[in-house]
């Protein structure tokens, strides 16, 4: 298991390629983003409960910590890569083969990294939800600090506002939305 920790330790090194393609210089790294997508799964996670939404907090949590551990063997491939990669696969082959470093857990684990994947639960697609999230709330950071040419990523808005969770949340994400425009 020591191994899988630091094999992890990658994603504090590795840039969100997104950004860096986008002329960000020094942007956030992949560890960067996923433990702010873990804290926003947590606040959310915990909102859905308190309005009455049967929602495991613990296992979106462990979902939200897990969604991007495989980026720590493939890297974070940015979209114009994976026009000609299958990212998809080489994700499940990487997170197949790093899980079962972590012992008679290594099921369970791929079971969750597979939620977030696939949609398959609630928790995975809150994990989504917050990872799209996150995505726009950086892109907001990095154009107040005068870096343009992000507007793809605001796209993810649409996903967003299509989610199920848009009517839990839509202050957030219409509040995003305004700050955005403002700094147009």
């Amino acid at each position: 298991m020591l191994d899988l920790f630091f094999e992890a330790g990658n994603l504090k090194k590795l840039p969100r390629t997104g950004w860096l393609l986008r002329g960000v210089s020094n942007p956030e790294s992949i560890a960067d983003h996923s433990y702010r997508v873990a804290l926003i799964t947590l606040f959310l996670a915990d909102s859905l409960k308190e309005n009455g939404i049967e929602i495991d907090v613990e296992r979106a949590l462990k979902i939200a910590i897990l969604h991007d551990l495989a980026e720590a063997r493939i890297t974070d491939v940015p979209l114009t890569a994976q026009y000609y990669l299958d990212k998809g696969k080489a994700e499940k082959k990487a997170a197949m083969e790093m899980f079962i470093k972590a012992g008679s857990l290594a099921k369970e684990y791929f079971r969750l990294w597979r939620e977030y994947e696939e949609g398959l639960s609630l928790e995975g697609r809150l994990v989504k939800f917050a990872d799209k999230l996150e995505m726009l709330i950086q892109a907001l950071e990095y154009e107040q600090t005068g870096f343009k040419n992000l507007d793809e990523f605001w796209s993810a808005l649409e996903k967003l506002r299509e989610s199920e969770f848009y009517e839990y949340f839509k202050e957030l994400v219409e509040g995003l939305a305004r700050l955005h425009k403002q700094k147009l």
